[in-house]
């Protein structure tokens, strides 16, 4: 469990489906990442037990409703992810409720997993990246001081169609410099 001022990242647990739902079936938040709206309750408890059964996947919970409005989590180079990293390096992915844009809560969730990836877990490296017209993660990005790198054009999103991909790095360098 990682708390910052407004948030608790915990894992998922079978009893968050209903919330997840609520928010992951929501056309404005799944595709523009990359994934499809969930479908039902059982789909996100679906989801839970398998994709956010991951190692370093958080739930995003305000503290002061307790309730998992978003999700956070840090993806090794072993694993899925979608930057190209060496050893020592991971990505960051994340996603919030429509209700919750704009309010800086992301950022602040990410800049918790920066703190354990560059203090905790000793990483070289941490990658994030982002599809073309998705303005609210690019924000997120400068927000948190990652630095532009590169970008992927035409590659095959989760969905099946083609995007560009943009990707930011911020370095263990980069990070003791903020």
């Amino acid at each position: 469990m990682i708390e910052t001022e407004r948030l608790i990242l915990r894992p998922w647990r079978e009893e968050d489906a209903g919330t997840l739902y609520k928010y992951a079936s929501d056309p404005e938040i799944g595709p523009i990442a990359g994934w499809p709206p969930h479908t039902s309750v059982e789909n996100s408890l679906e989801i839970i037990r398998t994709v956010f059964n991951a190692p370093e996947t958080y739930a995003v919970v305000l503290k002061e409703t307790g309730e998992p409005v978003g999700a956070c989590g840090i993806m090794f180079s072993d694993g899925l992810h979608s930057a190209t990293m060496k050893n020592g390096e991971a990505e960051i992915g994340y996603w919030i409720g429509k209700p919750y844009w704009g309010r800086g809560l992301i950022p602040e969730a990410v800049a918790a997993l920066l703190s354990r990836c560059f203090n905790e877990l000793g990483l070289d490296a941490v990658w994030c990246g982002y599809y073309e017209g998705n303005g609210k993660s690019k924000r997120v990005c400068e927000k948190c001081g990652f630095r532009y790198h590169h970008t992927n054009p035409d590659i095959a999103s989760p969905l099946g169609d083609k995007r560009s991909e943009h990707f930011h790095v911020m370095t263990k360098e980069d990070y003791m410099r903020l």
